[in-house]
């Protein structure tokens, strides 16, 4: 048989490949686990909304809830069905950067401005202060404080908008409050990440965020004064073809911006979320009806592809191991949880719509408290660079799921037990009632 292998190299490896001795089998599992992972995966994203549309008219679980926790089952963490591997976190990778494009996207900057953005600022301010001194209880050293810090002040914008969409409440005054508060919640951290964790002096860092902030605030002036005729008759021109324009316009925008962020030093998130707001301008002017099937396509890609990937990768990550090995970490899970409501939840009132009721007031701070992608950014960093134990960045993201599964589910619960407004103030829907005119009596 040596004679043979010297003779003939390419039947050695044939022999080698389908050879089933212990020390041979390492060869074949990769490209069979990825197949496999990647089936599976696709099977989970099919499985999810599935299982939340079964369980719909029981409780109202937000999809990601199921994505996570199918990939915590399926994942190393239980049955160890799907392993990681650095492809399927790249697709991950882009899930996320899609979700933050997705919140800047859906931002409406005109809603929101003033009174709303102005208090979800403020409090946002005060959630990061409080975070981080909560930090420095809770975190070994003044890096690992800040990274708790910045983790309980975020908000999960990305993740609430298709739940704010889906109740119908994305353009009532509790939805424009969440969304500000999301804003805030969002691109405030991502600020934060990309001062303190930038790997250069804070002076510096704040020069390069800033340059970065003047470019593309620069870019989408210039966007929002432009008439984008030709943009505009290309994306309609191919709106229904195999051209597809628009959709890859905005693959365009946001690479350029995510990898602009990653060469000088930014998280990339603010690249994605910057690339969100920018094609929004750009595509304002467009007629109302391209707009729509641009957004049917934007929720497509993301939601339909690559969202869900990001999702059921968060669980397939999930260290749960590092919890159930540490009675110390599995405690800090309800405590983060309790800390993101406190941290959070309670700054989020001051984004409170003018004469909101108790239930408002409630769902605002379930809301404001609901965060996991920040969260599981700023701990993935914090691992990376050895500053917090692989307990506390499971705990931090454990209690950024139970957030995004509890959370919106008791703040649409608050929503739904308050009476309709046509049966609140019945004085005034009296008043509202027109009166029918006696004929040829002047009407009054």
């Amino acid at each position: 048989m040596p004679d043979c292998y010297g003779a003939n190299p390419a039947a050695a490896v044939a022999l080698e490949y389908f050879s089933f001795e212990a020390a041979e089998v390492p060869e074949v599992p990769p490209m069979q686990g990825l197949s496999t992972s990647l089936v599976l995966i696709a099977l989970l994203a099919i499985a999810a909304p599935l299982a939340a549309r079964f369980l719909d008219r029981v409780v109202k679980v937000p999809i990601v809830v199921f994505e996570i926790v199918l990939g915590i089952m399926l994942g190393p963490s239980l049955l160890g069905w799907i392993q990681p591997t650095e492809f399927i976190d790249t697709l991950a990778q882009f899930g996320l950067a899609m979700l933050f494009f997705v919140a800047g996207n859906e931002i409406d900057f005109a809603v929101i401005r003033g009174r709303p953005v102005n208090r979800a600022a403020a409090g946002w301010v005060i959630s990061l202060a409080a975070g981080i001194g909560a930090g420095f209880v809770l975190g070994p050293s003044p890096a690992a404080a800040v990274i708790i810090g910045v983790a309980l002040c975020s908000t999960a914008l990305g993740a609430l908008l298709p739940i704010l969409r889906d109740a119908g409440e994305l353009r009532s005054p509790m939805g424009i409050a969440v969304t500000a508060l999301g804003a805030a919640g969002e691109f405030g951290p991502l600020v934060a990440i990309s001062l303190f964790f930038s790997g250069r002096e804070l002076g510096p860092a704040t020069a390069v965020l800033l340059g970065f902030v003047l470019l593309t605030g620069l870019a989408i002036f210039l966007a929002s004064r432009a008439r984008h005729t030709l943009l505009h008759s290309q994306v309609t021109r191919t709106l229904h073809t195999s051209g597809q324009f628009a959709v890859r316009s905005i693959m365009f925008i946001l690479t350029v911006l995510v990898v602009l962020s990653m060469v000088v030093g930014l998280d990339m998130l603010l690249g994605a979320f910057a690339a969100g707001v920018l094609w929004k301008v750009a595509i304002a002017r467009a007629p109302e009806q391209d707009r729509h099937v641009i957004e049917t396509k934007i929720d497509a890609v993301a939601f339909g592809f690559l969202v869900p990937i990001f999702f059921i990768d968060t669980g397939i990550d999930f260290d749960l191991r590092a919890l159930t090995d540490s009675p110390a970490a599995l405690a800090l899970v309800p405590l983060f949880l309790l800390l993101l409501l406190v941290v959070r939840g309670l700054p989020s009132l001051l984004a409170a719509p003018p004469k909101s009721t108790p239930a408002d007031k409630r769902a605002i701070v379930l809301f404001g408290a609901t965060g996991l992608p920040i969260i599981v950014a700023v701990t993935a960093i914090g691992r990376e660079e050895g500053l917090i134990s692989s307990g506390i960045a499971s705990a931090l993201v454990g209690a950024g799921m139970l957030s995004v599964l509890l959370f919106p589910l008791l703040a649409l619960r608050q929503q739904h037990r308050k009476p309709p407004a046509r049966l609140r103030g019945p004085k005034n829907s009296r008043r509202k009632v027109p009166r029918v005119d006696a004929p040829g009596e002047a009407p009054q």
